[in-house]
């Protein structure tokens, strides 16, 4: 039976059950709907699926080949056949494969990372005050979040992300600074990327250092070396960790700037103690397949075309923007590996923001709106603040929108009804630690895993992406006079820009 045929057969049977019926007709759903896989709960109760659709569904992961699809992964075998590369992000952070692919990977980034947090501490004892961290897309969203998410130690350099080519955007991040003081990371795998080339070089003027306290993070140190990057200042980047997944490499120079060494160190071993528990536990007992499953059954058995994420936990606010290219860049297809058409529909549109600020903004539409919204609720069990009362009224907000969601409440008044049915799944972190944030990262990268072996789609490639780039390459040249693009659209709209320019 096909993966449509399967979740069809399913959902048909369930199409008379509301998902307050699910709940109210089983007593220990709540505790057999969940699991714990080191510092992260999740509990799926409030998905729309009984336990005969989610056996089905876990038999469905078994007969997809999932775990052994990960295993494959893991060992370095060519996932992202398309490259014909392995995909080996999981190798970055821990020694989990005997295979010689993986194992030299762990090696190779590991000596890596030695000479990274030398230059961490080279960095605080030349005097260093700020950071310039230039990248976009892989190279900034991951060590932007983790950076927020964990915060600065306050005897470290300050770190200051850009990313927008926008010249604000960098204008705005050196205002206050002094060049002096300053350090500048240019981080680009291919580096020819537009947007980190243009503010590097206004950067680099900017610094007027000659390129002393510049350092790269590249693929290409050669590229680097060719605009006056000192070899010994170049950390390496490798065609097998795509840009999405590379925050646990030499990309994560910021974090360990930021954060330190040893909390650096922390998030990379908690994401290994994840990846361990994946390799080892049945689909049962892997938080990762189930999400993945649920994706899939809200995406194709139930037709829902977005999911929302939202943290209760201000600390991760972040999250929903890494999500995006996460999510959206690895399962963004429509044909499988071997270039047919997939069939049914892939990744959804992922959303969000935190709470409880998001309460007061769309959660109107996803309690009374006409689309159902699968959610991932986020929630952190102890803060790290002595502000008890605040702490007790975000869980309670937590708590409660899961519920209002689910099961919702009649009124005689059809504008103050709520028909609920809404699902969601609930997270928990024991505290926001690196070692729990490692976690969660990389729970949301094995599911995403799962989800493009179960649509057999590759996961590791992001070609959607680059013919934008090329036409811009093309469009550039127009805009400052040279000739026309070919579109008609496009040269009218330059000749427009052109007469409203000042």
């Amino acid at each position: 039976m096909g993966l449509q045929d399967a979740l069809d057969t399913q959902a048909t049977r369930l199409n008379t059950t509301s998902l307050q019926e699910l709940l109210r007709s089983d007593a220990t759903r709540a505790e057999s709907f969940s699991l714990r896989a080191g510092p992260l709960y999740a509990n799926f109760a409030r998905q729309d699926y009984d336990k005969a659709a989610l056996d089905a569904l876990l038999a469905l992961a078994d007969s997809r080949g999932v775990r052994a699809a990960y295993k494959r992964m893991v060992d370095g075998e060519v996932v992202n056949v398309t490259e014909q590369r392995p995909a080996l992000h999981t190798a970055l952070r821990g020694d989990l494969s005997p295979a010689k692919t993986a194992h030299d990977a762990f090696e190779v980034a590991k000596a890596t990372r030695e000479r990274m947090h030398a230059m961490v501490r080279k960095l605080r004892a030349d005097g260093i005050r700020d950071v310039l961290s230039l990248g976009i897309g892989g190279s900034d969203l991951g060590p932007r979040f983790i950076v927020d998410a964990l915060g600065q130690d306050a005897d470290a350099p300050r770190v200051h992300f850009v990313s927008n080519v926008d010249g604000h955007a960098l204008e705005r991040a050196i205002a206050g600074l002094d060049p002096a003081t300053t350090a500048l990371i240019i981080i680009s795998k291919s580096f020819n990327t537009q947007e980190t080339l243009a503010n590097a070089e206004v950067a680099r003027a900017w610094l007027g250092d000659g390129g002393a306290r510049t350092y790269a993070v590249t693929s290409k140190p050669s590229s680097a070396e060719a605009i006056g990057v000192a070899a010994e200042r170049v950390l390496p980047m490798w065609d097998w960790v795509g840009g999405r997944y590379s925050l646990w490499s030499a990309v994560g120079f910021p974090i360990a700037i930021a954060v330190g060494c040893e909390r650096f160190d922390a998030l990379l071993r908690g994401a290994g103690d994840y990846d361990r528990h994946c390799l080892e536990a049945p689909a049962r007992d892997n938080p990762s397949i189930w999400h993945a499953l649920t994706a899939v059954w809200n995406r194709d058995a139930r037709g829902r075309g977005s999911l929302a994420v939202v943290p209760y936990d201000d600390r991760l606010k972040l999250l929903p923007a890494y999500l995006q290219q996460l999510v959206m860049e690895s399962l963004g297809k429509s044909v499988t590996i071997d270039g047919a058409a997939v069939g049914a529909q892939t990744s959804p549109v992922w959303w969000g923001s935190a709470g409880t600020d998001a309460q007061h903004s769309y959660f109107q539409m996803l309690h009374q709106g006409t689309a159902i919204v699968p959610m991932d609720l986020i929630g952190v069990v102890n803060a790290d603040h002595a502000h008890a009362a605040n702490h007790e009224l975000l869980l309670a907000n937590l708590l409660a929108q899961a519920q209002a969601l689910a099961m919702g409440e009649s009124a005689d008044d059809p504008h103050r009804n709520y028909q609920g049915g809404r699902p969601s799944t609930l997270l928990l972190l024991d505290a926001l630690t690196p070692e729990a944030l490692g976690t969660l990262v990389a729970f949301y990268e094995h599911s995403v895993h799962a989800q493009s072996v179960l649509w057999n789609i590759n996961a590791f490639d992001q070609f959607g992406v680059e013919l934008g780039k090329r036409l811009a390459d093309r469009t550039l040249p127009a805009l400052k006079g040279a000739g026309a693009t070919g579109d008609a659209v496009t040269d009218t709209l330059i000749a427009e820009l052109g007469r409203r320019a000042r």
